[in-house]
């Protein structure tokens, strides 16, 4: 995975530190990692300072009523291993919610529920690039 990840994250150490961290986290949420890749790079494009025009912050893109939400209100979701841990954790809620149902839970995740654009991306590059052999 690390090639595939080399035009985004230039040095090979924060590479290797991230995909170990995606790994963990979507294990952990019982996700696929290659599906955590996807939606990060739709996101951020594995950028971990982004912040959008909507607030959400790091690569996995996390508003910030989540810390309430979750009941954490001190986290940093600047901080690539707290980010990961909650976007992993809502997109596991969201799936569950949508009985697996990816596309909709990849359109509650992004706040898109029924529109197909944002699912379309997220599922086009699981398909294209991560999952590729």
């Amino acid at each position: 995975m690390s090639t595939r990840l080399a035009r985004q994250v230039k040095d090979p150490e924060e590479r290797i530190e991230i995909l170990k961290l995606v790994h963990y986290e979507a294990t952990r949420a019982e996700l696929s990692p290659e599906l955590v890749l996807a939606v990060i790079e739709v996101e951020s494009n594995f950028d971990p300072y982004a912040i959008s025009v909507a607030g959400a912050i790091g690569l996995m893109q996390i508003m910030p009523f989540w810390l309430d939400e979750i009941g954490r209100p001190n986290d940093n979701l600047l901080h690539i291993d707290t980010n990961l841990r909650y976007g992993c954790t809502i997109l596991r809620f969201y799936l569950d919610k949508e009985k697996g149902d990816l596309r909709r839970a990849l359109g509650r995740y992004n706040g898109s529920l029924g529109k197909r654009k944002y699912p379309n991306k997220v599922i086009d590059k699981l398909h294209l690039k991560w999952f590729k052999v």
